[in-house]
Formats: C-alpha cells, structure tokens, sequence
C-alpha cells in the first residue's frame, strides 16, 4: 500500500421513495483530523455515525461533508383556516367603524397567527429507520469513493516524490565525486592557506600549522553529510512504499534533508560544491510542498 493524498472528492446520488438526496465530501490537507458537516435540516442524528466512519477511515486531513435531502413528505401543505379568517374580518370591520379607521387588508389578515396553517406529512417510524439506514449507506459509499481519490491522488504524489528523491540521489552522488574533494585539491588548498598564514608572521609554530591543517581539512569533509543524505534517500523510499500514513515522517524527512543541504553549503570551498548544494535547497523545497500533501 502506498502513500495517501490528503485531498480528493466525492459524491453519491440516492433515492427511496419520494426522498433524493446526495451526499457531497471534499477533503484537503491538515495538520490533523478535521470533520465538518453541513447535514439537511432534521438529520442531525447522522452526526455521530458519520464522526466515527471518518475516523475509521482516516488519520489526516480536512474534510468536509454536506447532505442535501429534497423530499415531498417535507414540503408542507398550506391550508387557509376560514372559519377564523371570516371571524377576525367581522371582528376587524366592527373595530375600524367604531374607531373611524380603514379596515385592515387581506395581506395583514393572513398574517396573524391561526390564519393560516401548515399541515406536515407525517412519517412513520419504519419510514424514518429505512431512510436514515438508506442515507448511512450512500455515506459509507461516498466515503469509499473518497478514499479512492486519495489513493489516485497519492499515486500521482508517490511517482512525484520517487523523481524528487532520484534527483536528491543523484545530487549526492556529484557532490562525492566533486573534483575539490579529491586529495590533492585539498591538500593543494590547504597549503596555499597555511603560505598565507606563514607569510603573515614569522613566529608561526610548525606544530600550530599542523593543527591549522587538520582543522582546515575536518570542516572541509563532507563524508558524513553524503552518508546521511544516502540514508535519507533510502528512508523516504521506504516510507513512500509503507502502509499507514506517512506524511508526518516524510515533512520530518524533508527537515532533515534541508539540514544536510545547509551544512553542505557551509562547508563547501569550491563553486562545484556550493551549486550541488543549492540545487539540493531546491530540491527539497518542491519535496516539502508535495509532502503536506501527503496523510
């Protein structure tokens, strides 16, 4: 199993009866994860079974997930109560006359409460059970279909990845073979600095010279840093082959490479060096972007 993006979508149309309805996931990175629903009004039951599948499913990311439900049992039916409506019309007519003012207006009559009603289709327990049953399962589709575009998305991110560490390799690689990291560069660069530092004083102790030489050649190695980027090359492509998720082992990965880049950069005496270890810099800045990407 490789690794996983972070970011995908999906959707799953249902229907039973007279009830349609489609659930909507839409999933990006984040740090951990994060769950956001906007269900259709009178399904907030769904909340706690939609919470946990998630969870089960997922470890990272921040998804959000929408249930539009359209349903004639919803779509109330207005009726005009005119029996009280007759009764506030004589009742308004008598008051204006007595106080001299015009009656009121149809539009304000209907306004008042008891007027008119609204008779909601009632809904069985059986039909409520088999719909909420039918919703949980176009869920779990939904779900499903989402975790699918991760996988295609990480595909895309793995084969991305794998160049970005081909790359990090074969910048290695040159770095080891740098011509100005052969013996006799070194050793040539060496002696040039410890002439210069002879020529600048007579007094210079030849044991204090020898140490100046060691000191000079210990920070010019950089044995220790291509051995690391190495190993980091191989752990990077065993994260990107493992199961479970892996982005947070690969962004730490990724610091790391940045930090050997670096040293490689300051301990380079030679323009070779210094431009492997820039393109290095580069290198790893595109990893990083892609493995926030990555579950």
């Amino acid at each position: 199993m490789a690794a996983k993006s972070m970011t995908g979508f999906a959707r799953h149309e249902g229907a039973l009866g007279s009830d349609q309805w489609y659930w909507e996931l839409r999933s990006v990175n984040g740090r951990g994860l994060d769950v956001r629903m906007r269900l259709a009004p009178g399904h907030d039951q769904l909340e706690p079974f939609v919470r946990e599948a998630v969870r089960k499913k997922f470890s990272r990311g921040s998804i959000q997930i929408s249930l539009n439900v359209k349903s004639a049992r919803t779509e109330s039916q207005i009726q005009i109560n005119e029996q009280a409506l007759s009764d506030l019309l004589k009742s308004s007519k008598t008051v204006a006359e007595k106080f001299g003012l015009e009656p009121p207006g149809l539009d304000a009559l209907l306004n008042v409460r008891g007027v008119v009603e609204a008779n909601d289709p009632e809904e069985s327990e059986d039909e409520l059970n088999a719909r909420i049953d039918a919703l949980k399962k176009g869920f779990s589709q939904a779900l499903d279909d989402l975790a699918s575009a991760r996988e295609e998305e990480g595909d895309r991110l793995v084969t991305i990845l794998e160049g970005q560490l081909q790359r990090i390799s074969e910048l290695t690689g040159e770095a080891a073979e740098a011509p100005s990291r052969s013996p006799e560069t070194i050793r040539a660069r060496i002696l040039q600095q410890i002439e210069r530092v002879a020529a600048a004083t007579s007094e210079m102790d030849p044991d204090r010279l020898h140490q100046e030489a060691v000191i000079i050649a210990a920070k010019a190695d950089i044995q220790e840093e291509i051995d690391r980027l190495k190993a980091h090359v191989e752990a990077g492509r065993d994260l990107l082959s493992s199961d479970g998720p892996a982005g947070r082992k690969l962004d730490f990965l990724t610091q790391e490479f940045n930090r050997e880049s670096n040293t490689l950069c300051s301990k380079s005496n030679h323009v070779d060096l210094t431009s492997i270890g820039l393109e290095l810099k580069v290198v790893v800045d595109q990893m990083r972007e892609q493995v926030q990407n990555i579950e």
